[in-house]
């Protein structure tokens, strides 16, 4: 079963072919996001690099305000050439956002996308059975714990 999405930006999609989405009206209006198994697979390949991986994860803390392309070469130490091949890797996965704020590009990661690929992959775990709560996003999300290295 897909797990409930929040929101979801028509504007953050630009192939709604990857995706099943139905709403359900029971009390509050719920829209369920369905990923399909080539964007998933796109997703996954796109984050399948270093660099990649530690640029979406750095977006995804960033949160709803996201980051500059200056901040986040100087945040990941990658030069900018380096950069730009990322973040366009990461946007035609669908993975992330940009949006213009006066001369400079804002980068931020798709919270709906993030969900949908997690429900994807969480779709037949435990045999169908509820075995662990959803995750949240965004502001309401859980602190980061320290991370301990085997």
């Amino acid at each position: 079963m897909p797990y409930p999405i929040k929101w979801v930006n028509a504007h953050s999609f630009r192939d709604w072919s990857k995706y099943n989405l139905t709403a359900a009206i029971t009390g509050n209006i719920s829209i369920l996001m369905e990923m399909s198994s080539s964007a998933a697979v796109e997703a996954l390949g796109a984050l399948a690099q270093e660099h990649r991986l530690a640029l979406f994860r750095l977006l995804v803390q960033a949160g709803d305000d996201g980051m500059p392309a200056g901040a986040i070469a100087e945040t990941l130490g990658v030069p900018n050439s380096s950069l730009s091949f990322h973040l366009a890797h990461l946007t035609r996965a669908e993975l992330i956002q940009q949006r213009r704020q006066g001369r400079s590009l804002i980068y931020t990661a798709d919270y709906a996308a993030m969900s949908a690929l997690v429900a994807y992959l969480m779709e037949n775990c435990c045999g169908g059975a509820a075995c662990a709560p959803a995750a949240q996003c965004g502001e309401d999300a859980a602190q980061p714990q320290e991370r301990i290295s085997a």
